[in-house]
């Protein structure tokens, strides 16, 4: 059976003049219209208020309204957005220039003031369980427009680091007087951005219906109109693309590429800017789980780092991405793939060897193995539970008998913030590697902001100083030089075992030419290039 496709298809003979993605400075501009671009998303978009939560849910779907100052390309690298330009002026000073002729959808242009107006909506008003943006402008003292298109931004610190936070803030069309509320922005007037699609309709958990923006600064872009629809299974999606229901699929599970491929789908992939690992409880003296081959409770031996390299060691990363991911994921060595800013070219994932792995156990005094309880969620990631089974399998050939314990993740996070686990597999995502390294290694400080998902409460002060110098130098070469020296730091230290970067996977249809890939996760209009004929 052949992919379906539309009656009567309109594939447009077009010459793209421009390409440029991620709110880029250019989407492309055609020749004559295109048709309706239908997307199956598993993104569910509960609210329209661009700074509510920073989630990709909001990330993907709204990024066709809204627009950032600076945005990441696939190569997650820094790129003018509505700022050209950004500079600092001091330790504690930064100054951004403005896009000029840029409008927001109703006509009115966008200035400086719509700036000050974002930082201090986010800074000032939103607040928990909203403003998940809050940490990327706490820093920020003042902000002010001494011209229309100039930002100037001054911080309490050193914040070297600020572009990459405005990547991922969007920003808003100031109002006549006061500060939108998010409850406002759902049930009001339809969202202000300066995006190259306009907002039409949207049903919460349901459907995103956009129309094109014809005078978007960066050139007419490719789609009509656009529609996206909340299919959360995957299954539904995959058989949604099957059947030309749909002329793109997101998240589509590795197992269901083979069978799309014969039925005339094509395949877009790229590896996660993310970490999927093994974390370990090295701040208590016992754990739960964890006991001798009698079953009675012995000290915590997480805390040794030969048993932390032993089990590390003793994982089979091949067959969590050859087999569990078919094939779609990267066996990891460290928190991003290999290539990204800040990563370390040194580190390289190993193979198994389970034969210095026993020598290890039998060095930390452990010959004859222990038992442990490794939890994990079910659902949250591709292959997560059928990861666990594979360790401990792979566990069980050194002594170490592993029980597999997975859960719906809200259990699962629930009972791993409680205490109840002493090791679990996990997986986190970011927009740099110091993000990662900041939130996830970085032993855990309130004043600093770090440790946030150090559940593990691992600690290391030459690793710690290590972050705070490379995250004291400017987003750059050297910064990124010192942050593959802290990654290497951390693990040869074994903090975590990483285990594989899972592939973000795309289908589409007929109409679709091509669909440039982001390793960030998005599901975007603009990363969705038309056939042509």
């Amino acid at each position: 059976m052949k992919l379906g496709s539309r009656l009567c298809p309109r594939l447009i003979s077009a010459f793209l003049i421009s390409i440029s993605l991620w709110n880029a400075p250019a989407t492309p501009v055609v020749a004559q219209e295109q048709e309706e671009l239908r997307i199956a998303t598993s993104y569910k978009l509960m609210t329209l208020d661009p700074q509510y939560a920073n989630l990709n849910e909001n990330t993907s779907l709204l990024s066709h309204i809204y627009e950032r100052l600076v945005y990441q390309d696939e190569k997650l690298e820094l790129k003018p957005g509505l700022a050209t330009s950004w500079r600092p002026l001091s330790d504690t000073q930064w100054e951004f220039k403005l896009r000029e002729n840029v409008r927001f959808h109703d006509g009115s242009a966008f200035d400086a003031d719509d700036v000050v107006y974002t930082i201090e909506r986010i800074r000032d008003v939103l607040k928990p369980p909203s403003g998940g943006f809050r940490s990327y402008v706490s820093g920020i003292k003042s902000v002010s427009a001494p011209d229309p298109l100039t930002v100037l931004i001054e911080t309490n610190g050193a914040v070297p680091n600020l572009p990459l936070f405005f990547s991922s803030i969007f920003v808003m069309h100031r109002p006549s007087e006061g500060f939108q509320t998010t409850e406002e922005l759902n049930a009001g007037s339809p969202p202000l951005g300066t995006g190259p699609y306009r907002f039409e309709s949207w049903s919460s958990g349901e459907s995103l219906r956009l129309a094109r923006n014809d005078d978007y600064w960066g050139g007419k872009p490719a789609w009509s109109k656009v529609t996206f629809r909340v299919i959360e299974n995957p299954a539904a999606r995959v058989a949604a693309l099957s059947t030309g229901e749909v002329d793109v699929a997101d998240a589509i599970p590795a197992r269901d590429v083979a069978s799309l491929k014969e039925r005339g789908a094509k395949i877009a992939s790229v590896g996660a800017a993310r970490i999927n690992f093994v974390q370990f409880d090295v701040g208590r003296d016992t754990l739960p789980g964890v006991t001798d081959k009698s079953g009675e409770p012995i000290a915590n031996p997480f805390k040794n780092l030969l048993v932390r390299r032993a089990l590390a060691l003793a994982t089979d990363r091949g067959i969590l991405v050859d087999k569990i991911l078919a094939g779609y994921g990267t066996a990891a060595a460290q928190v991003f793939p290999n290539g990204l800013p800040g990563t370390s070219a040194k580190l390289q994932p190993q193979a198994p060897n389970y034969d210095e792995a026993k020598a290890l156990l039998a060095k930390a005094g452990l010959p004859d193995g222990f038992n442990l309880v490794l939890a994990g969620p079910a659902g949250r990631y591709p292959g997560d539970a059928e990861s666990l089974q594979a360790i401990a399998q792979s566990w069980a050939r050194i002594g170490v008998n592993a029980q597999p314990a997975a859960a719906p993740f809200s259990v699962f996070n629930t009972k791993r913030a409680a205490g109840d686990y002493g090791v679990w597999y996990g997986g986190t995502s970011g927009e740099a590697v110091d993000i990662i390294l900041h939130t996830l290694l970085a032993s855990p400080n309130p004043e600093r902001g770090t440790g946030a998902l150090n559940f593990g409460k691992y600690q290391n002060a030459d690793f710690d100083g290590m972050l705070a110098k490379a995250e004291s130098i400017e987003v750059g070469p050297e910064r990124n030089a010192a942050l593959a020296q802290a990654t290497e730091l951390v693990m040869a230290d074994q903090a975590i075992i990483p285990l594989y970067h899972f592939h973000h996977i795309v289908g589409y249809g007929p109409l679709i030419g091509s669909y440039v890939m982001h390793p960030r996760g998005w599901t975007t209009a603009m990363q969705t290039l038309p056939a042509m004929e």
